[in-house]
């Protein structure tokens, strides 16, 4: 039966450590990585409502107090604070895969009105005023999708000058989306929802990339130890040995004429050259003496 070399049994132990470290290191990457995306959209959508509110507030604010004259005669969508949010952050540079939605239930404009599931959202915040932030992971016919939502809330009386009644909203609110809907608001009451949803594809994709760079990365820093690795083996303990084993053949057949083995390492393989080279001598002696 042949042997296994010393190198073969070297490369062998190293491969198998590889690929258990290339496996632990893997999944607790890869795990990693998928939480830390998926925590970033979360930050990323908790930003885009805080945003909205801003825009709200400041349409409301600064806005529609300056445009108010005019609904008289047209009705001017841009003074309306949902409006203003969607309109900007539907085109935010980067981030044109994130769907901003203010859902409500009895939304002026059918556009806004809650699907089933955010209206289930909106129906929590308005059991419990305490929650203030509701996110999670729902299923879509292209595939899951993560969301985030805020609760929405009547916060200033200016609100309720297009929400109140019919009669004190302007008229042409009123002939552009009707008298139907959008009314019986009352102040500090939730009426909807801020939801922001990603698909998970997109939230996902740069985490897998990160997986995929790292993983091909740490294979060539692999590459690159096994390669130094070896050479180092070869160079200080293999080619030693062969020539150890070498010099023993020759000498056990009785050829003493042969140089001596360099001594010169300071290692183990080193003074195993010494200690060869000090039994051939006293070897070399006693045939000298049997000789003689």
């Amino acid at each position: 039966m042949r042997r296994m070399g010393l190198r073969l049994q070297f490369n062998l132990v190293l491969t198998v450590v590889f690929l258990l470290g290339l496996a632990v290191s893997g999944w607790v990457s890869y795990e990693l990585l998928q939480k830390n995306a998926r925590d970033e959209a979360v930050r990323t959508a908790q930003f885009m409502i805080e945003t909205a509110r801003s825009i709200r507030g400041y349409t409301v604010n600064q806005v529609r107090p300056e445009l108010a004259p005019r609904l008289h005669e047209v009705f001017l969508p841009q003074t309306v604070p949902a409006y203003a949010a969607s309109a900007v952050l539907s085109d935010l540079p980067g981030h044109t895969e994130y769907v901003y939605k203010e859902a409500t239930l009895n939304p002026t404009n059918p556009i806004d009105r809650a699907t089933d599931w955010e209206a289930d959202l909106i129906n929590v915040f308005r059991r419990d005023d305490s929650v203030d932030t509701l996110s999670g992971v729902r299923q879509t016919p292209t595939g899951p999708s993560l969301y985030i939502a805020s609760p929405l809330k009547v916060g200033s009386e200016a609100c309720l000058q297009c929400h109140s009644t019919p009669e004190a909203a302007p008229a042409s609110m009123i002939a552009a989306y009707g008298s139907s809907n959008g009314f019986g608001w009352k102040l500090n009451e939730i009426i909807g929802a801020q939801v922001v949803s990603v698909p998970m594809a997109v939230a996902l994709a740069n985490a897998n990339q990160a997986f995929i760079t790292f993983m091909l990365s740490l294979c060539g820093v692999f590459l690159v130890l096994y390669i130094i690795l070896n050479l180092m083996l070869s160079r200080m303990i293999v080619q030693p040995i062969t020539r150890m084993s070498k010099l023993a053949d020759q000498v056990s057949t009785g050829q003493m004429d042969m140089p001596e083995l360099d001594e010169s390492n300071r290692n183990e393989v080193g003074q195993l050259a010494a200690a060869f080279n000090r039994m051939r001598r006293s070897l070399e002696q006693a045939i000298k003496l049997i000789d003689a």
